[in-house]
């Protein structure tokens, strides 16, 4: 009776909760940090629903549809909330970048002159503001802006970056080196600022010094691909093909559908040689644009050296249907025509030709033309064999905005595995031949006969459909347990709420629910597994957010040393408090409880993988590799970029 009154006690909480909207909020707000935008969406239309006139839920409904690339309703959502509270800075900003990737310029200056009004220091907002008048052409209003701007902020290096690039757009370029200098000795490691030197050098034909301007890009930016499709280039006009071969298969490698790379890779190879390997390459370019005609007769120069007649022939009659007087098409197609005993045809192209008294060396390919490149959009055939450019060798703007880019770019590059769980969902794509099993797990299963629980570290986001279903599935164990009179009754279904509330990524819930189950039985393993689990998930997004977390971390300690006093041969929990101590600096209590994981689990990739990143930050970095080299063997593939970039192989 007294634990039965514990839980009456404690479930109108529980029950309330779900109605209040700050938490909806919260809960929406968690969703986004763990990128599962669609989720979160659900709780703020839950809130809008209940308190329509908060603006809170209209912005930040307006931030997950902005990382879902909608936005045109990210736009509506923002000016929803500034009708609400028209002092808020952060929407008039989001809205302006909503607006900017609409290309609706002039609006998003309005929103920025809005926002400067209410923060007339925020940097950001000017900076974004001189983008969007450059992009309308307003130049003598950017310049004059940018003229405040380095008045406010001397040591902003972007200031005089985009004075430049209205210089260059004003066609003056003496000035624009002149602004790019004193950006770069601002700041010498913002690699875009040595980017965007470089492209004034490569226009000039300043092959040598824009080769060394893109090579400091890329050590600032080693990810950038457009910096080894232009360095490549430079290369190329010095006659360095070895290096400008190397250039564009690392160009491919970051980015593999780059239509340039590619093309103009290909064109190298068939000039010294490697036809085979060209052809593929036209043949992914010809992929990306089947009516690529300079494509295709490169393709089919290529297919004739091999000896692959037919084909070639194919090709060329597609380029001559386009251009009945390509003669040095019809040469090579009627030399094609010949090779295969086709006299008649190969005649009647050859008459073409001596009508036209073309003056041109039968049947020889001419050699890639030095020093010369054509842009992407010039269609004359005359200019098959020059190396392809971009119409405009600009960089991209960068706006500025803590929205800019996914929210897990701005995480750590190097982070650990993520704990392990209970969920509802199978994992489909664990490292593992077979699933992660745990004896505890599997006897829960048996004795409540309900959903199958499974253990996993997927990070898997539900569907639209599951994400109602959960929904559904999470009343009806709420009406379920309403109506439960006995204690023994009520405990299953409180365990598997509380899982179905961690997979709508609403932890406080499933805390709740736990709690209660601890209550009636506090020495299961896995209600203190799962509790641990749910309040990392929280204090890492709190922790995003500015706050302290050492009480709620002492918790999930707290959690797991109960676990594993209770289950201490389940290896996932050693992981997961592994995982806690690394969170915390303390890599060699980590090192220690990894090391307890993996004896229990041999092939437990995770843990060699943390382990492995543990070892790197405590200093020992044989001994982490050799553990990132066996993640890897089992699977965890990621491992070997880990490795790559420690050793520098």
């Amino acid at each position: 009776m007294r634990r039965i009154f514990i839980f009456l006690l404690f479930l109108p909480l529980a029950v309330s909760a779900q109605f209040n909207t700050d938490r909806l909020l919260m809960v929406g707000r968690s969703a986004i940090y763990y990128e599962d935008y669609v989720l979160s969406i659900q709780y703020f239309n839950q809130a809008i629903s209940q308190k329509p006139w908060l603006y809170e839920p209209w912005f930040f409904r307006g931030v997950a549809k902005y990382y879902l690339d909608d936005f045109r309703g990210a736009e509506s959502d923002c000016t929803e909330a500034i009708e609400r509270n028209p002092y808020v800075v952060n929407a008039y900003e989001l809205r302006g970048l909503c607006r900017i990737n609409q290309k609706k310029f002039a609006e998003a200056v309005r929103d920025y002159d809005q926002a400067l009004r209410y923060d007339p220091e925020n940097q950001g907002l000017w900076h974004n503001r001189i983008l969007c008048l450059i992009q309308e052409k307003e130049y003598d209003r950017a310049l004059s802006e940018i003229d405040t701007m380095t008045t406010r902020w001397t040591r902003y290096a972007r200031a005089y970056a985009m004075q430049a690039e209205v210089f260059l757009l004003q066609k003056d370029t003496v000035r624009a080196v002149k602004s790019l200098d004193k950006s770069l000795e601002l700041d010498p490691y913002d690699g875009g600022l040595w980017a965007e030197r470089a492209v004034i050098s490569l226009a000039g034909e300043k092959w040598k010094e824009g080769e060394e301007y893109l090579s400091k890009s890329i050590h600032l930016l080693p990810k950038n691909a457009g910096n080894y499709i232009n360095r490549a280039l430079a290369r190329y006009n010095q006659n360095n093909l070895r290096g400008a071969m190397a250039d564009y298969d690392t160009a491919l490698d970051l980015e593999p559908n780059n239509f340039l790379g590619h093309y103009n890779r290909g064109l190298l190879r068939a000039q010294v040689g490697d036809d085979n390997r060209g052809i593929e390459d036209f043949d992914f370019v010809l992929k990306l644009e089947p009516d690529n005609l300079m494509a295709l007769f490169n393709r089919a120069l290529l297919l004739e050296q091999t000896g692959n007649l037919r084909a070639a022939i194919r090709d060329y009659s597609k380029v001559i249907e386009e251009y009945p007087n390509f003669w040095f098409g019809l040469q090579h197609r009627a030399s094609c025509y010949r090779r295969l005993g086709n006299t008649r045809q190969a005649e009647l192209d050859e008459f073409r030709i001596l009508k036209a008294q073309m003056d041109k060396r039968y049947g020889k390919q001419p050699r890639l033309s030095k020093k010369q490149m054509r842009k992407r959009s010039d269609e004359d055939l005359e200019k098959y064999n020059q190396l392809v450019v971009a119409d405009e060798q600009n960089v991209e703007p960068e706006y500025k905005s803590e929205y800019r880019g996914r929210v897990q770019n701005r995480k750590a590059e190097l982070s650990f595995q993520p704990m392990f769980g209970l969920t509802f969902t199978r994992p489909e794509n664990s490292v593992r031949q077979d699933r992660p099993y745990e004896d505890t797990v599997e006897a829960f299963n048996q004795q409540s006969k309900a959903r199958t629980v499974y253990v996993s570290c997927d990070q898997t986001k539900l569907d639209e459909y599951r994400m109602k279903q959960t929904f559904a599935y999470i009343d009806s164990l709420s009406t379920a347990i309403d109506a439960s009179k006995r204690t023994s009754d009520v405990k299953p279904l409180l365990f598997l709420r509380a899982i179905a509330y961690c997979s709508i990524q609403n932890f406080d819930n499933a805390i709740d629910d736990l709690g209660i189950y601890l209550q009636i039985d506090s020495v299961s393993s896995l209600a203190h597994w799962q509790r641990a689990v749910c309040q990392a998930k929280i204090n890492e997004f709190n922790a995003s957010q500015g706050t302290n977390t050492d009480l709620q971390s002492a918790n999930v300690l707290g959690d797991l040393s109960d676990a594993i006093q209770l289950s201490p041969k389940n290896a996932y929990l050693y992981y997961n408090r592994g995982n806690l101590y690394a969170l915390r600096r303390d890599y060699q209590r980590a090192i220690d409880d990894f090391t307890r994981a993996i004896a229990l689990e041999q092939d437990f990739a995770e843990a060699y993988y943390n382990r492995g990143l543990a070892r790197i930050y405590a200093k020992k970095i044989s001994e982490g590799i050799d553990d990132l080299s066996k993640a890897g063997e089992l699977g965890l593939y990621q491992a070997y970029s880990v490795i790559k970039k420690y050793t520098g192989k």
